[in-house]
């Protein structure tokens, strides 16, 4: 074989294996090209067919909402007497006993009154005899103006005995007096209720002896009504004073042990606001015929300051925190969930009165989680809304939901 045979094979063989290498090259590019433009239309496909979300929605509400100012209270009685004698004695008879009910003027102790008694016995017989001496001077005035009559006496005679009579007068005022006197004393030996109540623990028993600086015989708690002090910051104090003006409003206090709530109202504000805390003293009042509020107690206190009327209200669960904000998703009839801002004006327990919505639209409460803007949702199975299940509308006020602050993806 020559050399140009050769040659002509050599570059034969090169111009093959350049080809091949390029073959090798152009196919992978244009397999991924051909996947790339496929790929924007498989997934606009997906997306288009993708599955309704299952969530739960409840009705927005309209109705009346009362802003409450709460705070904790401390409940007290609106009068309260600790009985105390008021001299020095030996108990002679207990006439109640611990924890029963006395009514005013109703007796309570007995005290040993017989050194009064002997007073008062005492007093009354001087009072007999400045009476005795008084009728005798009487009768001497009476026989001076006879005998003056006829000229047989002075009228400096006269006027010595109608002395006589005068100052006898005043005697006998002065006897009556001590009498009084002795009759106070007297009165101190009989302790008797200065309000109706409830009789506290008795610390004396018949026998004891006391003193007006020994402690409480008893103390005496008027429970029905009875009050609950609490304090406002100073910025609410002159919603309380409107509330006050308004003839007291409604406060409400709930009791922890049982849940359940009295009504009552507003009926002091302190005159001067606590420079070192910043608030002011209240009280309000209740009726306690039942003795559900005890002395010392503490119980949550509410107080109504406003009303808003014809408020949408919602549940707070269903408020999602966005970074732009408060949001909620709202169903339309086509049952399409749009994000819609909402601007909390009051919330209170687990309502809330807030704007950006409308009375009668729904509200995702359970599913939210899974919520895209524009997703299509079906109201889930034995959910509020199951009675009117892929269509708004249906169901009642929502019952229990997750606690709101879930953001959902997308929001």
């Amino acid at each position: 074989m020559n050399k140009s045979m050769i040659g002509w094979l050599a570059v034969t063989v090169l111009v093959a294996a350049g080809a091949g290498y390029a073959y090798v090259r152009q196919k992978p590019d244009a397999a991924a090209q051909a996947s790339a433009a496929a790929a924007p239309a498989t997934s606009g496909a997906a997306g288009s067919a993708g599955p309704p979300v299952s969530v739960t929605t409840v009705a927005v509400q309209k109705r009346d909402v009362e802003v409450m100012l709460e705070a904790t209270g401390t409940v007290s009685a609106l009068n309260s007497v600790d009985i105390r004698p008021q001299v020095a004695a030996v108990i002679q008879k207990v006439h109640i006993r611990e924890g029963q009910f006395v009514t005013a003027g109703q007796l309570l102790f007995t005290l040993d009154a017989r050194a009064d008694e002997v007073n008062v016995a005492k007093a009354k017989a001087q009072l007999a005899k400045d009476q005795a001496a008084l009728a005798d001077a009487e009768r001497q005035l009476a026989r001076s103006k006879d005998l003056f009559a006829q000229n047989f006496i002075s009228q400096s005679a006269v006027d010595t005995t109608q002395t006589l009579v005068d100052s006898q007068r005043a005697v006998v005022a002065a006897s009556r007096a001590a009498i009084d006197a002795a009759q106070v004393g007297l009165s101190y030996s009989r302790l008797k209720a200065p309000s109706a109540g409830r009789a506290g623990a008795i610390n004396v028993f018949a026998g004891s002896y006391v003193q007006p600086s020994s402690p409480p015989l008893v103390t005496i708690t008027q429970l029905d009504p009875i009050a609950v002090s609490f304090t406002l910051p100073q910025r609410n104090l002159a919603d309380a004073l409107a509330t006050m003006r308004g003839g007291g409003g409604k406060v409400m206090a709930v009791l922890p042990e049982r849940g359940a709530t009295l009504a009552g109202k507003l009926q002091f504000v302190d005159n001067v606001v606590d420079a070192s805390s910043g608030t002011v003293r209240v009280k309000a009042e209740f009726a306690n015929k039942e003795e559900r509020l005890w002395p010392g107690a503490f119980v949550s206190v509410r107080l109504a300051i406003q009303t808003l009327k014809d408020a949408s209200v919602i549940p707070q669960a269903v408020i999602i925190e966005s970074p732009r904000g408060k949001v909620v998703y709202v169903v339309d009839a086509a049952m399409k969930a749009s994000p819609r801002p909402v601007e909390v004006v009051h919330a209170s327990g687990e309502h809330a009165a807030v704007t950006g919505v409308k009375p009668g639209e729904r509200v995702v409460v359970e599913g939210r989680q899974n919520v895209r803007p524009g997703s299509t949702v079906v109201e889930r199975s034995g959910g509020e809304g199951g009675a009117a299940r892929g269509r708004p509308g249906g169901g009642g006020p929502a019952g229990s939901a997750p606690v709101a602050g879930t953001p959902s993806p997308g929001v």
